[in-house]
């Protein structure tokens, strides 16, 4: 018998909130945190508008001094999982550290860092590049600082599959739990990446998209017959995993259940889906049968939804193959539409807002879905433009990445 593991605890750090009360409510509101670039100058860039963090002090969760050795994707880390021990009510000096652990991953890493101290080694030569770079700049460091600042000493990993990052992070945290390493687990994905050469990275790939800089609000539309490329965001989000007895023997508040996860790869392409749908689906397939359910079962989809024409459709074809006909009844919404894509930060964030969504019985909608792509089949309920209010028993929560990699968790109501 597998240990069960339930979710205790939640923090996200969003274009949309940066905190989990705040991004809830504006999620299911339909706003959008999509806007013009203010973090530097775009003229240079066809992209001008990103889903950036705003108003965010690191401060609040790291020490000023120390914060100048971090990179803008550390503070995430550390600021998203304060909030969530904070919420589960964790307090280290009452456990064992070595049974605390982290899985919180970035698909890029420190790239602002990487930038900045490029720009200094060819302006000023190898001498002025800072001891800090390295450390600020290695996709592990949100993991490690987050168990530094918090005293956990058990198991800490930072998983890197481009955007299935968090949820990857999250089934190995599960699985860390099943398998009896650890009590508690940390676990999702952050990413800073709003910056000048990713942008042109992906911009120069074509996955950008690049015609609405004029009504940045309209520009994610995810499944719509117009979506034409997706929108960076930053930020992320993280659960607190906990064995279900060690949760009720501290009489902790549970969320949900974490039931089921499975990962595979299309082993098709660098970035471009395997058109058949078919890994993808054997992925969902298996997260559902991972958690002891059948498609029947599953009430709710939070899509990868990236509003890139190729993702949109293979996750469509893919859900097809999974449910058949039922397909058409089971709600399917992507996040992304009002957030962007936060990259390795997406699969934490929407794990968060997947928990919410069964605990609240309310579906976040997919905002800017106004035409029907027919001739694609992208003919679901994409649950447009207005939250809707429904009964979630149990919800699948999907990410793909460059790379081919597939990652699907199952969250379902608790129940004892």
């Amino acid at each position: 018998m597998k240990k069960r593991v339930v979710i205790t605890g939640l923090g996200v750090v969003t274009p949309i909130g940066n905190d989990v009360e705040t991004f809830w409510n504006n999620l299911i509101a339909g706003k959008s945190g999509i806007d013009t670039i203010k973090a530097f100058d775009t003229s240079a860039l066809k992209t001008k508008i990103a889903g950036e963090v705003k108003n965010f002090d690191y401060t609040q969760y790291v020490d000023k001094k120390e914060g100048r050795k971090m990179d803008r994707v550390a503070h995430f880390a550390v600021a998203v999982a304060r909030q969530a021990v904070a919420d589960a009510g964790i307090d280290v000096a009452q456990e064992n550290p070595a049974r605390l652990g982290v899985c919180v991953g970035t698909g890029i890493g420190g790239i602002i860092t990487f930038l900045e101290q490029s720009l200094k080694y060819g302006e000023r030569g190898p001498g002025r590049i800072s001891p800090f770079f390295i450390p600020m700049e290695i996709p592990n460091m949100p993991a490690a600082h987050i168990g530094i600042a918090l005293g956990w000493k058990g198991p800490n990993t930072a998983i890197v599959t481009a955007c299935a990052t968090g949820t990857n992070c999250i089934g190995d945290a599960l699985r860390t739990i099943q398998y009896g390493d650890a009590d508690v687990m940390i676990a999702g994905g952050v990413e800073a990446a709003v910056n000048p050469i990713a942008i042109a990275g992906f911009e120069n790939m074509k996955a950008l998209c690049t015609d609405s800089n004029e009504n940045p609000q309209a520009a994610s539309r995810p499944f719509d017959k117009t979506r034409s490329g997706f929108v960076m965001g930053e930020g992320g989000g993280v659960i607190v995993l906990e064995e279900l007895e060690h949760a009720k023997k501290r009489g902790a508040h549970i969320y949900a259940e974490l039931a089921g996860f499975a990962m595979n790869t299309d082993a098709y392409h660098i970035t471009a889906p395997d058109p058949a749908g078919e890994m993808p689906a054997v992925c969902m397939e298996a997260a559902i049968k991972d958690a002891g359910l059948t498609p029947d079962d599953i009430d709710y989809i939070n899509a990868h939804g990236t509003s890139t024409h190729r993702n949109d459709l293979n996750e469509v074809i893919a859900s097809k193959k999974i449910f058949g006909e039922r397909a058409y009844k089971v709600p399917m919404s992507s996040n992304k539409s009002m957030t962007g894509h936060l990259l390795g930060g997406a699969g934490g964030m929407e794990a968060v807002a997947t928990v919410l969504t069964i605990v609240n019985g309310i579906i976040p909608p997919t905002i800017n879905y106004h035409e029907v792509d027919a001739e694609d089949g992208m003919d679901l309920d994409f649950v447009p433009n207005e939250a809707r209010k429904q009964d979630v028993r149990a919800a699948l929560s999907s990410n793909f990445g460059f790379g081919g990699h597939n990652a699907v968790i199952v969250i379902r109501k608790y129940e004892a």
